[in-house]
């Protein structure tokens, strides 16, 4: 049976936006709120280039990132064609307007995955 934590008031997340939710490892988990109250939780970054999800725009059920556009759902994480990917979803749930995350998820689910560094590469010595 899965444990749930709180992470913060529906009315906590902007509509047509998202607050990010840290973890001690792996990247931060991107909460989203649509415009019919309905709340996503995806890792904060896009499949194509890394980008964080977090700060695209929300629009029905998908997020567009703010590096490339692409549009990513909602619901499953998937990139909407022509365009190919995926970015891990988290099982969410609210209560008397309450966010909840699965404890188990936030300390193991993608915990592995990384965002691309920008800019020149470092050679090493």
């Amino acid at each position: 049976m899965s444990e749930w934590k709180k992470i913060c008031l529906v009315n906590d997340i902007p509509v047509l936006g998202s607050r990010r939710v840290t973890r001690p490892l792996g990247l931060d988990v991107a909460v989203f709120r649509n415009s019919e109250d309905h709340v996503f939780a995806l890792l904060d970054r896009c499949p194509h280039k890394g980008g964080p999800l977090s700060q695209g725009i929300v629009f029905g059920t998908h997020v567009a990132c703010p590096l490339h556009n692409w549009s990513i759902g909602l619901c499953d994480g998937q990139a909407s064609a022509p365009d190919e990917g995926c970015t891990p979803r988290f099982a969410i749930k609210v209560e008397g307007g309450e966010v909840y995350l699965d404890t188990d998820e936030l300390a193991s689910h993608a915990t592995d995955l990384t965002r691309p560094h920008a800019g020149p590469v470092c050679k090493q010595p």
